[in-house]
C-alpha cells in the first residue's frame, strides 16, 4: 500500500473496534464479518509499521501504541466527519411539492431563489392531488380550504383573461362571441364569476383543460377567453400577454396554503424559503401552524 494513501476505511475499523474491544461488537456496527474486520485492522498495522492490539482469550487490549495513536486519530476522524457535515447541511436539498396549477405563481420566485442563493437548491414535485399532504417532503403547496396548519400564501380570485389581439369585449355579456376556456371538466369556474356579474351570456364554444395552467396557456395563443386566478397570471398580464377585459374579480373561497415541517425536523434553509415565498405576500398563519414552525 503506498504511503500516501491514508487507509480510511481501516481507521475507521481500529476506531469502531477500540471503542468496543471486542471484534464480534465492532463487526456488528461496521456491518461487516469479524474477518473483514481483523484484515482492516492488520493493513493499518502494516501501513504504520506497529501493532496496534494484543488479541487474547477475553478479547482485545490496545498497546501502548495503538493507546498513544487513538486520541489523534479519533479527533481527527471526528473533524472530517464534522466537515463533511457542514458542507452537506449547506448543500442539502429542500423537497418541495406543488399542484401544476400554481407553477405560474411559484417557478419565478423559485428562480429568483436561485439567483440570489446558488447554494440553496429546491427539488421541486408537481402533482394534481390538491389534497395531498406533506408526506416525504419538506414543504408543500396545497389548494383548497385555509390549512388549519398552513400558511395562506394568496386566496384564489378568478378573472377573464385573453390574448391582447382578440377583439375586445364591450361588457360581460359579450363573451359569448368568443370561445369559453375552462380550467376543469365542469363549467363552475366560469358561472361563478359571471353569476357574480349578474350576467348570463350563452356557452356557445367551449374547451375544457385539466387544469388552470393549461388553459391559461391557451388564451396566450389566442384560442379564447379564460377564467384564471388573477395570481396565477400577474407576469403574464404585466409583460402584455394577457389583458383582463374587465376589472370584476370574484372570490371563491379556496386558498393556496403552504405546509412545512416542524423546525426540529426541518433541512437547512427551510425557513429561507418559507419566508421568500412569502413576502409581498398578504399572508396569514394560523395558530397551530405558528405553534409548529
Amino acid at each position: 500500500m503506498s504511503r500516501t494513501s491514508l487507509p480510511l476505511n481501516a481507521i475507521h475499523a481500529f476506531l469502531v473496534t477500540a471503542r468496543h474491544l471486542n471484534l464480534t461488537h465492532a463487526a456488528r456496527e461496521l456491518c461487516l464479518t469479524q474477518g473483514a474486520v481483523s484484515r482492516k485492522i492488520t493493513s493499518l498495522e502494516q501501513w504504520l509499521g506497529v501493532t496496534l492490539f494484543d488479541r487474547h482469550a477475553r478479547g482485545l487490549r490496545l498497546t501502548p501504541q495503538g493507546a498513544a495513536l487513538l486520541p489523534d486519530l479519533r479527533a481527527g476522524f471526528e473533524q472530517m466527519v464534522q466537515a463533511s457535515e457542514k458542507i452537506r447541511r449547506t448543500q442539502s436539498s429542500i423537497r418541495l411539492k406543488a399542484p401544476t396549477c400554481a407553477m405560474r405563481w411559484l417557478v419565478p420566485r423559485l428562480m429568483a431563489l436561485e439567483h440570489q442563493r446558488p447554494d440553496l437548491h429546491v427539488a421541486l414535485t408537481t402533482t394534481l392531488d390538491h389534497a395531498s399532504q406533506l408526506e416525504n417532503f419538506d414543504a408543500a403547496i396545497v389548494y383548497g380550504k385555509p390549512h388549519p396548519q398552513g400558511i395562506t400564501l394568496f386566496r384564489e380570485s378568478l378573472t377573464p383573461v385573453m390574448a391582447a389581439n382578440l377583439p375586445l369585449p364591450a361588457s360581460p355579456a359579450a363573451l359569448e362571441a368568443l370561445t369559453f376556456l375552462h380550467p376543469t371538466a365542469d363549467t363552475r369556474d366560469w358561472l361563478c364569476w359571471l353569476q357574480a356579474q349578474q350576467v348570463t351570456p350563452v356557452m356557445k364554444r367551449n374547451q375544457h383543460f385539466s387544469t388552470m395552467d393549461l388553459a391559461i396557456s391557451a388564451a396566450i395563443q389566442g384560442f379564447g377567453v379564460a377564467i384564471a386566478d388573477s395570481n396565477l397570471v400577474e407576469s403574464d398580464i404585466a409583460s402584455g400577454r394577457l389583458i383582463k377585459p374587465f376589472a370584476g374579480e370574484v372570490m371563491t373561497g379556496a386558498v393556496y396554503s403552504l405546509l412545512q415541517r416542524p423546525a426540529r425536523d426541518a433541512p437547512p434553509f427551510l425557513a429561507e424559503l418559507v419566508a421568500w415565498l412569502c413576502r409581498d405576500q398578504k399572508v396569514t398563519q394560523s395558530p397551530l401552524s405558528a405553534g409548529l414552525a
